[in-house]
């Protein structure tokens, strides 16, 4: 019997693709990196056929490496990039433009009109989610009304879009499915996530044609079977969710007040608020953060644009390191009474400031800066803009848990920065034994579909911690060192806070 789940992580700077058995244990893996497109200041792109291309290659390397063939395979998950958003022609299966990345920011003034005429209300309502170019709804009136033709075509019915998962499917299908989870479809701004079901007036106000959308279906369901072509045996799709999510079910988060961060590209932290969604009032965002059998759960959200991108800022603008890992021991070796702050808005801040405007800065230079102050505070401003967000999900809702965070993504390897996190947060940090929780994720969720793993609460006793890290901090240098960073973020907001108003 196939007793293999193979999860596609497909992220924004490479996809990989891991192999996981009956146990849950990671047993093969590949990954590629693929070309950022940036044709303006502001706007980031990726080509679709890179995308296609580096998921089949990654799934064919991953079961080299674990020395099995597709027909060991039980099923695929998907895990993605969720807001990228991709249009293409339903007949040929062409895009019709590069995928517009969710880091781009070329909708912002559409957004502050959207702001200005007093939408703003209106579509948080429906979907949760505040007006800002992040979400996938505006990169796609842009695509309508600046691509010639496009409208025209979409019109006629002859265009179909989704997000990277979406895009994903189709093409493994050879064209068969047109689908999507509801964790992706409520980062949207499409979707009301109480009815959990395309908007008509969303559709109308954003002018999108309503046959251009994919199916909605739960996290564990049925997304039809990879052309046999691609690897030799059809391999069913069984579980699909988007990245913040499927880490958070990876970290076994299944109760509420639970809560995980990923640090990454960017930095998500994700509250589990059990089945009802609980309004910010603090511009966080209400999502979905899964649904099996028609069932939802839901969850608050603080995303953070900028996390380890800081430490590639390092290495490939400001050329002082050679790869992330040195940022570690220069951040130990930095002067500790000389406090620098980087305020990493490079592409606007998020939550839960949502300035658009914003650019970054760097404040409390002195001759003495150098190097190993520059890795500090880009390190340090991590733990900063989580503690941000972590104030506000403990003001939207009573329940969050303030005592535990668990981590997981590519920063957390380091020990340093973890010990800040939980220095600047006055809570433990729990880094997992396994640190790939979005693959682990998808993988659950495709194996759950398929009989092979068990059910939730099973599945959070076999969750296992690599190391906790406790608070070593004096209150008196947590908030002199915080009082630090709310200086330097409100000198670098803009004068009229961008689109959040």
């Amino acid at each position: 019997m196939p007793s293999y789940v193979i999860a596609i992580d497909q992220g924004t700077t490479s996809t990989r693709s891991i192999v996981f058995d009956t146990k849950l244990q990671r047993v093969g893996a590949a990954q590629q990196e693929f070309e950022q497109h940036f044709p303006q200041s502001g706007w980031v792109e990726h080509d679709p056929v890179d995308i296609w291309r580096t998921a089949c290659d990654t799934v064919r390397g991953a079961m080299a490496d674990a020395g099995i063939t597709a027909n060991y395979v039980a099923a695929i998950g998907i895990t993605n990039q969720r807001e990228t958003v991709i249009v293409w022609d339903r007949e040929t299966g062409e895009p019709v433009h590069r995928a517009i990345v969710w880091q781009d920011r070329r909708t912002t003034d559409y957004c502050a009109q959207l702001v200005a005429e007093g939408k703003e209300g209106f579509i948080q309502k429906k979907t949760g989610l505040v007006v800002d170019p992040y979400f996938s709804g505006t990169k796609v009136k842009w695509l309508l009304d600046n691509v010639e033709g496009l409208a025209a075509r979409a019109k006629a019915g002859k265009l179909l879009l989704g997000t990277v998962d979406t895009w994903l499917i189709w093409k493994l299908t050879g064209g068969k499915v047109h689908a999507t989870d509801v964790t992706n479809a409520a980062r949207t701004q499409l979707f009301d996530i109480h009815k959990r079901e395309w908007d008509g007036e969303l559709l109308n106000l954003f002018g999108i044609h309503a046959s251009m959308l994919p199916e909605v279906l739960d996290c564990a369901a049925e997304f039809g079977a990879t052309d046999p072509a691609l690897f030799g045996t059809p391999i069913p799709i069984r579980g699909v969710a988007g990245d913040q999510q499927a880490a958070l079910i990876g970290q076994a988060c299944f109760e509420p007040g639970m809560i995980k961060s990923t640090y990454g590209t960017g930095c998500f932290a994700v509250l589990n608020t059990g089945d009802t969604p609980v309004s910010s009032r603090n511009r966080l965002l209400t999502t979905i953060a899964y649904q099996f059998e028609g069932k939802p759960t839901y969850a608050l959200e603080g995303s953070i644009f900028v996390a380890g991108a800081a430490v590639q800022w390092l290495r490939d603008g400001l050329k002082i390191i050679a790869n992330a890992g040195d940022t570690q021991a220069l951040a130990e070796q930095a002067d500790q009474g000389h406090h620098v702050y980087l305020v990493p808005a490079f592409v606007g801040l998020g939550a839960p400031h949502w300035d658009a405007e914003a650019r970054g800065a760097v404040f409390g230079l002195t001759r003495n800066s150098g190097p190993k102050a520059f890795a500090r505070a880009a390190l340090e401003s991590v733990g900063y803009q989580t503690r941000d967000l972590q104030q506000a999900m403990q003001k939207d809702w009573d329940g969050a848990r303030g005592n535990v965070l668990r981590v997981d993504g590519g920063m957390t390897a380091s020990d340093w920065t973890m010990q800040f996190l939980a220095d600047i947060l006055d809570c433990a940090v729990d880094r997992p034994r396994l640190l790939e929780t979005t693959a682990l994720g998808a993988a659950y969720l495709a194996g759950l579909q398929s009989g092979i793993y068990p059910q939730p609460e099973e599945f959070t006793r076999l969750w296992e911690l690599d190391r906790r890290f406790e608070p070593q901090m004096s209150g008196a240098v947590r908030e002199k060192l915080y009082q630090g960073w709310q200086d330097a973020l409100a000198r670098t907001l803009s004068s009229d806070r961008g689109i959040a108003s």
